[in-house]
């Protein structure tokens, strides 16, 4: 598989990716509303993070590796 693909491809668009940042955007809402604590802050924290990161940068790496794409074709 080639490396710049693996990495580097837009895979995600359309819902998936107003999807993501709408996932992304509540996690962070409800951390900085402190109405979790322990794990379930982390996972929030986590899902923040990946679901902002791959809408911003449109790019999924599991997609990449699965050969999954909602980008349209160019």
């Amino acid at each position: 598989m080639d490396l710049k693909k693996l990495v580097c491809e837009e895979n995600v668009g359309g819902c998936d990716l107003l999807l993501r940042a709408v996932i992304g955007t509540t996690a962070i809402v409800l951390l900085a509303l402190d109405w979790f604590n322990g794990l379930v802050k982390f996972v929030l924290a986590v899902v923040a993070f990946f679901g902002l990161f791959t809408a911003l940068t449109r790019h999924c790496t599991p997609y990449a590796i699965f050969g999954f794409s909602t980008a349209q074709k160019k």
